[in-house]
Parts: C-alpha cells; sequence; structure tokens
C-alpha cells in the first residue's frame, strides 16, 4: 500500500462502532417497543395461517379459483390458479405454500400502507422527494443480508424479522410508482378541477388518484413479487414457508426437493402477477 493510502486508512472513521452503539442504545430503551411489535406481528400471522390451513386443501384452492374469476372474469386464469394450487397440494407443499402467501400479503398490504402516503407526499412536496430519493436508493441498492444484522438483533428469530426485511425491501417499489403516477397526472385535467373549484382533497380523490391508478397498481405488482423473491431470505431467519424447504434443499444438495419448492414459489409468483395486475381489457 502506498504512503497516502496507509495515512488515509490510519485515521479510519469508526462507523461500525457508532452503529453498534446505536443499536445497543436502541435495544436498552426500547427493547419493549420491539417485543411488543413482534407479539403482534406473529399473533397476526400465525394466526391468519392456521385459519387458513383450518380449511381444506382442495376447498380453499376453489375459493382461491373463484376469487381469481371474480377479479378478471377470465376463463382462462381461474383454472389456470385451480390447477396451479392442485399441483403444490400434489408435491405436499400445502402448508408452506400458505405460510408463504400470509407473509407476502402482510407484507404487500403494509408496504402499500406506508408507500401510497409517502408517495403522494412526495409528489406533492419536493423538498421531501429530494429526502426520500436517496432513503429509497440506499433501501434498494444496500445488500439484502446488511439488513439482517441489526433486525435479528432487535427481533431475534421467527416470523418478524422476515416480515419486517421484506417490508424494507418491497417498500421503495410502491413509493416510486406512486409518486411517478402522481406527478405524471396532466396539468390540463389539474387545471379543469381547480377551474370547477376542487379543493386539494377533491383533486387528490377524484382527479390525481383516479389518473395514477394504473401506475399504483403497477407498484403493487412489483411490492408483491418483491416480497415473494424475500422467502428464502426470510427463512434463513426463521420465517416459515417455501424458502424452507429451498433452504434445507441447498443444505443436503436434494435435488428433487429444491425444484418442488422452486416450482411452488414460481407458480404462487404467476398467481399473484395475474390476479392483481390491472386488466387491460384483452384476454387474462
Amino acid at each position: 500500500m502506498d504512503p497516502i493510502s496507509k495515512l488515509i486508512s490510519s485515521f479510519k472513521i469508526p462507523v461500525g462502532k457508532w452503529g453498534k452503539s446505536f443499536i445497543d442504545f436502541i435495544v436498552t430503551w426500547f427493547e419493549w417497543l420491539f417485543d411488543a411489535i413482534k407479539i403482534s406481528l406473529n399473533f397476526v400471522v400465525e394466526g391468519t395461517t392456521a385459519g387458513l390451513l383450518l380449511i381444506p386443501p382442495v376447498l380453499l384452492a376453489v375459493i382461491f379459483a373463484g376469487l381469481a374469476f371474480w377479479l378478471k372474469r377470465s376463463k382462462i386464469l381461474a383454472p389456470g390458479v385451480l390447477l396451479g394450487f392442485l399441483f403444490i397440494i400434489n408435491q405436499n407443499l400445502w402448508k408452506e405454500t400458505i405460510q408463504t402467501l400470509v407473509l407476502v400479503v402482510a407484507a404487500t398490504a403494509i408496504s402499500m400502507s406506508i408507500g401510497i402516503p409517502i408517495g403522494i407526499w412526495a409528489a406533492h412536496k419536493p423538498r421531501v422527494w429530494r429526502v426520500v430519493q436517496p432513503t429509497l436508493d440506499l433501501m434498494q441498492t444496500m445488500p439484502t443480508f446488511v439488513y439482517l444484522i441489526p433486525v435479528l438483533i432487535l427481533f431475534g428469530l421467527g416470523i418478524a424479522p422476515g416480515l419486517i426485511v421484506t417490508i424494507v425491501f418491497a417498500c421503495p417499489a410502491p413509493i416510486r410508482l406512486t409518486y411517478l403516477g402522481i406527478t405524471s397526472v396532466p396539468k390540463p385535467m389539474i387545471e379543469a378541477g381547480e377551474a370547477f373549484g376542487a379543493t386539494k382533497r377533491q383533486l387528490l380523490w377524484k382527479v390525481e388518484l383516479p389518473a395514477a391508478l394504473p401506475t399504483i397498481m403497477a407498484g403493487l405488482t412489483q411490492c408483491i413479487m418483491l416480497s415473494l423473491s424475500m422467502v428464502v431470505i426470510a427463512a434463513l431467519i426463521g420465517a416459515n414457508g417455501l424458502g424452507k424447504p429451498v433452504v434445507r434443499a441447498l443444505n443436503t444438495v436434494n435435488i428433487p426437493l429444491g425444484l418442488e419448492a422452486g416450482l411452488a414459489i414460481v407458480i404462487l409468483a404467476i398467481i399473484l402477477d395475474r390476479m392483481s395486475r390491472v386488466s387491460t381489457g384483452g384476454p387474462q
């Protein structure tokens, strides 16, 4: 190493020690809060999972197929959903699929409930967007395993840390696409609403959100796909679901188990993507 590099590295900024001190401070003073969050998330996710598992698998598969038909009015999608779930049942991965489905739906619901308001706020306040944008860049570019260290310290192993890591990973998509949708609303539409005396709230609910809805729904689809991509990572920190057989297959080099679990994840991803996609009027 050259002398200049040695000089620079000799005065190392103790970022790691500062981070550890900050985490220790949070754990010391707010452990009760994180315990409450963990218990609440575990109760909701485990309770929902247990309730769905009480329903016979084939009946629940038919219900999901009926829901797909009701949402999309597609004679192709509904049988496809049913066949996909029947294949998962055939592979003895139904319980893991339901656990993954509940985790993804919970993470998506929380991410959308956080992302849409922040996206709307940032679209109306350029100063807010200047702060939010680099934060989103950090969330999306930081390796996922880096999140795991503080999350595991704060929440321990289990469903709660897996859900929280998934939310952190998926949340930027609805924020960005909501911001894009609101800022892309044609100005003549907004000016027409103002000319008719609409208030800011009326403009938001009756002009901006309807015009931005396709983009926001694209954010929903992206959020679902990002949440599903975190299934294996969540399994590494104790979350149940299809990630567990994948991790087990990796550890034991069990190719059949890995293929079966991988196919189940793909099928679930396709089903959720088709059911959440905005209809364009063509066949699904």
